[in-house]
């Protein structure tokens, strides 16, 4: 939001110091929570004489390249040294002999170091610039010169004060919740607040009675629209020029001159923050129709844009007359009753719309619009009647129209919100020392109509503050006039405890151990769509398909919180495997979501939520575990001369896996398994006690190829909530004995589909206390084992803690090892 300086002034009445700076009106307006994003002064870089000039001759003289320039003399009185008139050629012709214009003499500079001096061209010595807007850096128009009006000064006068040159702008960044800055009546408001002085609020008028005799008006749809005001205006001259002061102050808001007719309604809209339409009313036929838009209607808005209308219930809102829709609502006006240079009856709308719908509609239709803009925040519903008296004003006065009788208002506007608090609230929640007099003063200050009854306080929100609308945003209010920099700080207490929580300790100790394995942790998006589902090869009825939508996604693609950590994992893997990598290892601790039944009912904060209402809510959380997802891709070990490298696969990932196990001290299960997104034979299922807690394994050839990813990459996924809830809360010690240890090897054959854990478990098993450590070190299948059946060759070591093995103990428990192998798992010694 751009604000000039003189405007905030003229609406304040001159009653700020006259001694205050721009800056410190900033700082002020700044702490209050309008912050500012830079101060503009108009015509910088403009130096040297600028002066009215009045255009004596003009000699068309067409050139060779086609093109016809002015040979001008100019009188600028006594600014050129001389009193002569002066010879400056200019291409443009919008003026004529007689006309006012600005010149600028030699010696002058202009926006972009632009020097001015005598040169020949066109065969003539010009000695100056007859100047356009874009020149003066006023605007973007650069078709013609700025003609000035006959009134405007004298030649050789400086024309700095008429063009409204050397006026500051203040450009503020506005919260979405304080719609009302979206205005001047807003900012000066807030500037009078800040400053403790007195403010005349433009929008305060003496309207007509309302009598509906200005236009018919059916709205359809109150809700949409609650409240609707029309006027209508005869005898309008179109082609009369906007003045330049409202010319300039338009620009100096960034917005540009159109004619007058629209440049008023914008006018009225920075001016009290309502926007405003105007209709040919002789285009317009029958009466208007508010109201949501039916099934396979169009519309041309005035960008020329030819757009499907969305109906329904929360469909587009439009404004309809006999022949369809012309325009919509509260967004943008439709092109079959466009203001034209014919134009001789202009019909006023203003209408204060429902924010919600006017979102929608801008957001589905890709409009971006000063008028949307401030109506999707909300407006002063107070205002639709007073903003069509403005422009109707404007219009008789700068365009010789002249007001219709009658004053169509209808609709009644939403009552404003009444709020009940604590007189001491706004001192106890901020640490401030405000009395309660004080308290009821800044709320009055900010429009609040307030009442006490003991302690407690009563107030009556104004219109133009919808965001106020709990005990707690008038504590905001007091807090922000008296100043957020008088809240004291108070340091934290020490924390009560013995530090990091368990939870804490743990997910250390995990990343610690992950980086120790050679893995970078990555931080990556959680959204994903049905695309990113496909690509990892997820059946249609997969439950990990079943997904928390967002409310306002960053990407239509991706929709949705994300069912698994996976994705964008692979997509970082995918990256930097592209820019040539030669391999990754990359690991992230991330939430998914699961939905949960049910929506979450929306409760007010005056209040602690009862239990039930509090179960009613945890209910409808969606279920957030915490996951732990690694990827590796390509190489795993680099080749060098100490030999062949090793690329990245399977039993890496199942050796992350077991590595985690060892550090948080508990006994990881592996078997085969089969699951999307891994290789329906190279997939294990991780378990712990029993309970299933992720996938490890090759990824199917064809999701690598969908990512991008090396052949044969491998990837685990895990709960890391479920891991870290099943490890002992700290991992004993590992044991180390002085004795010496004794080896046994031992050859077992199986079934080919036994698989390799069951076979070790039930060594350990039945090795017993002894058995300190079981590794495989060779499987064969072949010949010597017959079809179907596969060797498995095991290293066992045995140490007692506290004594050198007698002979035969090592003996013996290898034999009860193999015993209870062949038992469970039918292993037969080779």
């Amino acid at each position: 939001m751009k604000a000039p300086v003189s405007w905030i002034h003229e609406l304040l009445g001159s009653s700020l110091p006259a001694d205050l700076s721009t800056e410190e009106l900033t700082a002020r307006l700044t702490a209050l929570g309008l912050k500012l994003e830079a101060i503009e002064t108009s015509g910088a870089g403009i130096e040297g004489p600028l002066v009215i000039g009045q255009v004596l001759t003009m000699e068309p003289e067409p050139q060779k390249n086609g093109k016809t320039i002015n040979w001008c003399t100019v009188d600028v009185g006594d600014a050129n040294g001389s009193g002569e008139p002066q010879g400056i050629v200019c291409g443009a012709h919008n003026f004529r002999p007689g006309d006012k214009v600005v010149v600028v003499l030699p010696g002058g500079v202009l926006p972009g170091n632009f020097q001015i001096s005598e040169r020949k061209t066109y065969g003539h010595l010009s000695a100056g610039m007859i100047c356009s807007a874009r020149e003066l850096g006023l605007g973007d128009d650069h078709d013609g010169i700025i003609v000035l009006p006959a009134d405007a000064g004298e030649p050789g006068d400086d024309v700095r004060e008429v063009l409204g040159l050397g006026q500051e702008v203040i450009e503020f960044e506005i919260n979405p919740d304080r719609a009302y800055a979206l205005s001047l009546r807003g900012v000066a408001r807030e500037a009078a607040l800040g400053f403790d002085l007195p403010f005349t609020d433009p929008g305060l008028r003496d309207l007509p009675a309302a009598d509906d005799a200005a236009w018919p008006v059916d709205v359809q749809d109150s809700e949409g629209c609650p409240v609707f005001a029309a006027r209508l205006v005869s005898g309008f001259d179109a082609t009369a020029p906007t003045p330049d002061w409202m010319r300039t102050r338009l620009e100096q808001c960034g917005m540009r001159s159109i004619s007058l007719a629209v440049d008023i309604t914008n006018y009225v809209m920075l001016e009290l923050g309502m926007p405003i339409h105007g209709y040919d009313a002789d285009k317009v036929s029958g009466g208007l129709v508010v109201r949501r838009a039916t099934a396979g209607e169009k519309l041309t808005t005035l960008d020329g844009t030819d757009r499907s209308l969305d109906a329904g219930p929360e469909g587009d809102l439009v404004i309809a007359d006999e022949s369809g829709p012309i325009g919509l609502a509260g967004v943008m006006g439709g092109a079959s009753t466009e203001i034209s240079e014919t134009t001789t009856r202009v019909l006023v709308e203003a209408a204060h719309w429902n924010a919600t719908a006017m979102f929608r509609t801008g957001k589905r239709h890709k409009i971006s619009s000063e008028a949307g803009k401030r109506n999707e925040r909300g407006t002063d519903p107070l205002l639709p009647g007073v903003s069509a008296d403005r422009v109707v004003e404007l219009l008789v006065e700068l365009g010789g129209a002249t007001a219709e009788p009658g004053f169509t208002l209808v609709g009644t506007p939403p009552a404003p919100a009444t709020i009940t608090a604590p007189v001491s609230q706004a001192a106890a929640l901020s640490g401030i020392d405000v009395s309660a007099d004080d308290t009821v003063r800044h709320l009055r200050a900010v429009g609040c109509d307030v009442s006490v009854d003991g302690d407690t306080l009563t107030a009556v929100v104004p219109t133009w503050r919808p965001d106020v609308t709990d005990p707690y945003d008038l504590v905001e209010e007091v807090v922000r006039i008296v100043g957020y920099d008088q809240v004291p700080s108070v340091l934290p207490r020490r924390a009560t405890g013995r530090g990091l929580t368990r939870e804490q300790r743990l997910r250390r100790r995990i990343g610690r151990t992950l980086a120790g394995a050679g893995l970078t942790e990555v931080v990556s998006f959680p959204f994903v769509g049905e695309a990113t589902f496909d690509q990892l090869g997820l059946d249609a009825d997969d439950p990990l398909r079943r997904t928390v939508g967002l409310a306002n996604p960053i990407s239509s693609e991706e929709p949705s919180y994300t069912t698994t950590a996976l994705p964008g994992l692979l997509k970082a893997a995918a990256r930097n495997v592209g820019r040539g990598a030669p391999g990754v290892a990359l690991f992230e601790t991330m939430t998914v979501a699961f939905p949960a039944e049910g929506a979450a009912p929306i409760y007010g904060v005056d209040r602690r939520p009862t239990d039930a209402e509090l179960d009613t809510l945890l209910a409808a959380i969606p279920v957030q575990p915490l996951h732990l997802a690694v990827v590796l891709a390509g190489e795993r070990e680099r080749p060098g001369w100490w030999g062949q490298g090793t690329q990245a696969g399977w039993q890496d990932a199942l050796a992350v896996v077991r590595r985690l196990g060892d550090e948080l001290g508990v006994h990881i299960d592996l078997a085969n398994s089969t699951r999307a997104p891994w290789h329906p034979g190279r997939c294990a299922v991780v378990s712990v006690d029993g309970e299933e807690i992720g996938h490890a394994g090759e990824l199917h050839p064809a999701v690598c190829k969908a990512f991008g990813l090396p052949e044969r990459s491998a990837a685990l996924e895990l709960e890391l909530d479920a891991l870290m809830r099943l490890a002992p809360d700290r991992p004993l010690a590992p044991q180390f004995s002085a004795f010496p240890v004794a080896k046994e090897d031992v050859a077992l054959v199986v079934d080919a589909e036994v698989p390799v854990a069951a076979v070790e478990e039930a060594l350990r098993e039945g090795a017993g206390d002894l058995l300190e450590s079981v590794r495989l070190f060779d499987l064969y299948t072949g010949d010597q084992v017959g079809a179907g059946r596969k060797s498995l060759a095991f290293a066992l070591r045995f140490r007692a803690p506290d004594r050198t093995l007698a002979e035969g103990e090592a003996t013996a428990a290898r034999e009860a090892a193999v015993a209870r192998a062949a038992e469970l798992t039918g292993a037969v010694q080779r």
